[in-house]
């Protein structure tokens, strides 16, 4: 069995949490500090902060929500079309071998962020594990985040 280690989230999990939610404030805020790549009626894709792998993106309603059978229909149906939209864009930009595509609910399972919904897509490559998480605690990300952010950007833009 392969696994993804990421030693140096266990700094995002036991620091202090901001105030606020940050998917319920990502709109307020510039998409730099945000990272948000598109914000819709019903639901928004973000880059992670905090990712496991480069292009790493998070995919939640807009309704603070977390309780996955409380999603209407309309809200389920538009997270998908964005967890599909998001798997294409991944594809064309980075070309990934696979991808690791997941909702954590509640802290038990592993949910960072507990009280709003939200799914991960990592994209993962052929041999994208290496010596450096498990010696050094330490993972590469080959690419700073806002050059992903406006990598990404213009293919969430036509939405």
């Amino acid at each position: 069995m392969k696994q993804i280690w990421a030693p140096w989230r266990i700094e995002y999990i036991k620091g202090e949490k901001p105030d606020g939610c940050i998917f319920c404030d990502a709109p307020e805020k510039e998409a730099e500090e945000s990272l948000l790549l598109f914000d819709g009626s019903l639901s928004m894709v973000l880059l992670n902060r905090y990712p496991y792998n480069n292009g790493h993106l998070m995919v939640a309603p807009k309704r603070h929500e977390a309780d996955l059978e409380a999603l209407t229909v309309e809200e389920s149906i538009d997270v998908f079309r964005l967890l599909r939209h998001s798997v294409a864009v991944l594809r064309q930009i980075f070309n990934p071998d696979g991808f690791n595509i997941g909702l954590n609910i509640g802290q038990a399972a592993g949910a960072g962020i507990e009280d709003h919904l939200h799914w991960h897509i990592v994209p993962r490559w052929s041999g994208d594990t290496n010596f450096m998480p498990l010696l050094a605690e330490v993972r590469v990300i080959p690419e700073h985040l806002l050059e992903t952010l406006s990598a990404l950007r213009p293919h969430f833009e036509r939405l």
